[in-house]
């Protein structure tokens, strides 16, 4: 199985915003509920957010509480992409951030995420 792609990180500032981008080379990915998970240095692998697959035009979300009302996960099928938008970034966002399907574990490489204070 070939893993999924993220990009989009970076090194930003306290309070400024990030989108990440997931997306699958070769292969359609609307048949996937897709969640995005981070992980900070010495720190396990935690949940950040699920989109379900896209069988309606809004998808069930779910959020980790520590990103609920920061955090937007959204699909555009048109485009195979699956996207994680990061608003109010706070230092302890700083992590690798990967996404992958649902019950899958072909892990990516992720995209790292670096909030200043």
């Amino acid at each position: 199985q070939v893993p999924l792609v993220e990009s989009g990180g970076g090194l930003v500032q306290a309070g400024d915003s990030l989108r990440l981008s997931c997306a699958a080379p070769g292969r359609d990915i609307s048949p996937f509920a897709i969640s995005w998970y981070r992980q900070a240095p010495g720190k396990d692998r935690e949940f950040v957010a699920s989109i379900a697959r896209n069988v309606r035009t809004n998808p069930y979300t779910y959020y980790a509480d520590s990103v609920k009302g920061r955090f937007t996960i959204s699909r555009d099928n048109a485009q195979n992409l699956v996207y994680l938008q990061m608003n109010s970034l706070k230092p302890e966002d700083t992590a690798v951030y990967y996404c992958i399907r649902n019950g899958y574990n072909d892990w990516g490489q992720g995209t790292q995420v670096t909030v200043s204070s």
